[in-house]
């Protein structure tokens, strides 16, 4: 049936418009049984059952790497360096030689010192190649020479007193006798003390000659830890006066990490918990511990400063360089975890969607950890529950048809 358009004056477009709606009411109600088929046709979703399982508590927070330890090395006595075996670099152990300074003085002091040792053993009467120093005073040649003048004054006096008493001599023999007699017993303990002078005197040859001998192994430097050289100061044939810098070492197995934690977090870190290090362009993941904590806040930066011991035996590991850190404070508490892609955020409110009674169903969630590609729901959503893995822009309350897939 076609329309008929009627064109009168002043009426036209009225009528007009009436026909154009007829036909439109005639020819168009086959078209909307479709869109209403359509509507109700169920979303075909994804979805995985939330899924409890131990997951580690960690604290990620970023570091730098120090040396355990660092020293620069010097001589402790002035000379000329003679060698530097060691430079930038260089890997050294424990009491290795480093370098040496021209022995010929050191030499030289050190026999002088023996010769005056053996000079003062011989004015006790000991051998020169004798270990022994004890010395019996009575037993020395001065003392034993003084105790006979001292012997022979008594005598004199003891004598010249009986003469006198018997009346066969005189006051003034007697005198001089007891004169001599104490001019003999001030020799005697003069003897005795000259001993003991001598004495003294081995005891100080003996140290002089040690401080020669130590003077020449002070002539060669030694590496007083295992480590690296991190810069050389010195040149050989340079002259060195005491405690002129050589060279700077540094121990770099294990490695101190610097972290400053979050005060939020700082009350679940406690010393011995492990830490997993990681490096800007390196995937390798080296293991620590916490070694050492703050016993207070910083009050500047709100954070904890605590220093974690990473192991660096092969020295990959230099210190200075920038680290990530994952304090481990929890290994083994079980949580419930869904995909990343479950989780919608928007104005600062996380939602999941889950299917019952074949609709979607919105629930609230709060949101923990994260771990790789799963989130840990610490509440609003318990173990088991069917969640969709992508919900897009999903309502509460649409229709959907489930599949199974995805991993927790």
């Amino acid at each position: 049936m076609h329309p008929r358009v009627l064109w009168t004056r002043g009426g036209g477009h009225a009528l007009l418009a009436a026909s154009l709606l007829v036909a439109v009411s005639c020819g168009g109600g086959s078209s909307a049984a479709p869109a209403a088929d359509n509507a109700s046709t169920p979303r075909v979703v994804q979805v995985v059952a939330a899924h409890e399982a131990p997951v580690e508590r960690t604290v990620a927070v970023t570091g730098t790497l120090a040396a355990e330890d660092q020293v620069t090395v010097s001589f402790k006595v002035p000379g000329r360096l003679e060698a530097l075996d060691v430079d930038l670099g260089s890997t050294v152990r424990q009491g290795q030689v480093l370098g040496r300074l021209t022995p010929t003085d050191f030499a030289l002091r050190v026999t002088q010192a023996d010769a005056a040792l053996q000079q003062a053993r011989a004015r006790l009467g000991l051998a020169a190649d004798g270990g022994d120093e004890g010395v019996d005073l009575a037993q020395a040649a001065v003392v034993r020479q003084a105790r006979a003048v001292l012997d022979q004054a008594t005598l004199t006096r003891d004598r010249a007193a009986a003469f006198v008493k018997k009346g066969i001599g005189s006051q003034a023999d007697l005198d001089a006798a007891e004169a001599n007699f104490r001019v003999a017993e001030g020799r005697y303990q003069d003897a005795i003390e000259e001993v003991r002078n001598r004495q003294a005197v081995l005891m100080q040859r003996r140290t002089e000659l040690e401080l020669a001998r130590q003077a020449l192994s002070d002539s060669r430097l030694s590496a007083p830890f295992a480590g690296s050289v991190r810069e050389r100061h010195a040149t050989p044939g340079q002259y060195l006066a005491t405690g002129t810098p050589v060279v700077t070492i540094v121990k770099v197995h294990p490695l101190r990490l610097r972290l400053s934690i979050p005060e939020r977090e700082a009350s679940a870190v406690r010393p011995g918990q492990h830490v997993r290090v990681t490096l800007e362009g390196d995937a390798t993941v080296h293991e620590g511990r916490v070694a050492r904590i703050s016993p207070a806040i910083e009050e500047a930066s709100r954070t904890l400063s605590i220093e974690a011991e990473v192991a660096n035996p092969t020295g990959v590991l230099r210190p200075g360089a920038f680290a990530n850190a994952a304090v481990v404070t929890e290994s083994r508490e079980l949580t419930t975890l869904v995909p990343a892609t479950a989780v919608v955020s928007f104005a600062g409110v996380d939602r999941v969607f889950v299917v019952k009674d074949g609709k979607a169903a919105e629930r609230r969630v709060t949101t923990g950890r994260r771990d790789g590609g799963r989130v840990e729901v610490v509440k609003g959503l318990t173990a088991g529950e069917p969640v969709v893995v992508s919900p897009g822009n999903l309502v509460d309350g649409e229709a959907v048809s489930t599949k199974e897939g995805g991993q927790p």
